[in-house]
């Protein structure tokens, strides 16, 4: 059972490190077990370095897969010690630093992952730009321009370069949020793009089901990770957030990865358009 955490209030600049947080989050370094799930798939996850998408690389390499990460070059510290974790569960692991915000570098990069695995049958759109506002009118053009194009546009264009290379079976993944649902008024520009995951979602899973490729989104609640510490919250409501929740806490990244295990398996071969909600309790429509 993973209980409250107790912190202080604390800030980071720029994207945010796993390894400068003052409590670290759980990953699943030492707490996923793989049950070969996924065995032989190759996977591309977006923000791969830290937070939910280093737990679900760490995952997906423990389940049997390869694994490539995305990532800002800024981040390269926490990608190692992740690429290392792919490696010691056996596993082919890509590393491909670059700004996902810029169409030739998100383009190039399936391309990347493609012939650095060998293939390509599990993306990932996880990477994300949250950083609260107090007053609207202080929102600026270049913040909201950024913060669509790292979690839509990039969205947007690496789910089209992949296309042509998924097979039936394969599995497209993007992650939402709670605030698509319940939306912080500090958050207006990035609520705006959780809502947009969800519906560009649902629309592609339509158009791509007849070709065996299944699209479908996780919502996390409130998840311990770099991107809260790096202006995703005020430091001063940082101990408070979690408390929230149903369940009272911070969910870890270590509890999203099953989810997306889930959801790029075939276990979940019959579930396609569908938003997975792991969120502590929190209600949604």
């Amino acid at each position: 059972m993973y209980s409250e955490i107790d912190t202080e209030e604390q800030y980071q600049e720029g994207s945010g490190l796993d390894s400068k947080m003052d409590d670290l989050a759980d990953r699943g370094e030492s707490t996923y077990r793989g049950s070969g799930r996924l065995t032989g798939r190759k996977a591309l996850v977006t923000g791969g370095d830290s937070g939910i998408g280093a737990a679900v690389a760490i995952a997906y390499a423990r389940e049997g897969a390869d694994v490539a990460i995305v990532y800002l070059p800024e981040e390269e510290s926490d990608a190692k010690k992740v690429v290392a974790l792919i490696e010691e569960a056996g596993r082919t692991a890509v590393a491909i630093p670059g700004d996902i915000t810029d169409h030739d570098f998100a383009v190039g990069a399936v391309a990347t992952a493609v012939e650095g695995l060998g293939g390509l049958d599990i993306l990932v759109n996880n990477a994300g730009k949250q950083q609260f506002v107090e007053d609207f009118l202080e929102l600026s053009d270049e913040q909201f321009d950024e913060t669509f194009k790292t979690n839509v546009y990039a969205m947007f264009w690496m789910t089209k370069a992949a296309l042509p290379h998924l097979a039936p079976g394969s599995s497209i993944i993007s992650t939402s949020s709670i605030q698509a649902y319940q939306p912080s008024p500090t958050l207006v520009d990035y609520a705006s793009t959780k809502a947009t995951i969800n519906t560009f979602s649902k629309a592609l899973a339509q158009q791509l089901a007849p070709k065996g490729i299944r699209v479908n989104v996780v919502a996390p609640g409130p998840i311990w990770t770099p991107l809260q510490t790096a202006g995703g919250q005020p430091p001063e409501k940082l101990p408070e957030v979690g408390s929230q929740t149903p369940l009272g806490r911070w969910g870890q990244p270590a509890e999203l990865a099953p989810a997306y295990v889930f959801l790029a398996s075939p276990e979940s071969s019959y579930v396609v358009g569908e938003t997975l909600h792991v969120n502590g309790g929190m209600p949604t429509p």
